[in-house]
């Protein structure tokens, strides 16, 4: 089993930024793809962003592209989003996860952190 968690969020207003963290423990020997989901109120999860073991390859969703940020820490099973210009539209609770396969739109990956809320005021 791996337990993720999650600090970092909170509110900040429209065009400011935030910085989410994530780590993993428990069965960590294994290789993660890593990323966020988020949740925003009678909407649908949808995955925000992903990055893969080596750190090499990258995914994000048009919204956010230009604007967030993903990365590995020096501990590989940690991984941070670093979200500049937020938006009112970005808020919503940020999931961390975790998969030894995949992190993508459509998928449900193994591992879920118990969710962070993350509000851009206007």
């Amino acid at each position: 089993q791996v337990q993720l968690v999650e600090s970092g969020g909170g509110l900040v207003q429209a065009g400011g930024s935030l910085r989410l963290s994530c780590a993993a423990s428990g069965r960590t020997s294994s290789r993660y793809v890593m990323g966020w989901f988020r949740q925003a109120p009678g909407k649908e999860r949808e995955c925000v962003v992903s990055i893969t073991w080596s750190g090499s390859s990258t995914y994000y969703v048009d919204s956010v592209k230009g604007r967030f940020t993903i990365s590995r820490g020096n501990v590989k099973n940690t991984v941070y989003l670093q979200m500049n210009s937020l938006k009112p539209e970005d808020t919503a609770i940020y999931y961390c996860a975790a998969d030894q396969w995949e992190v993508r739109p459509g998928r449900d990956p193994l591992y879920w952190g118990q969710g962070t809320q993350v509000t851009g005021s206007s």
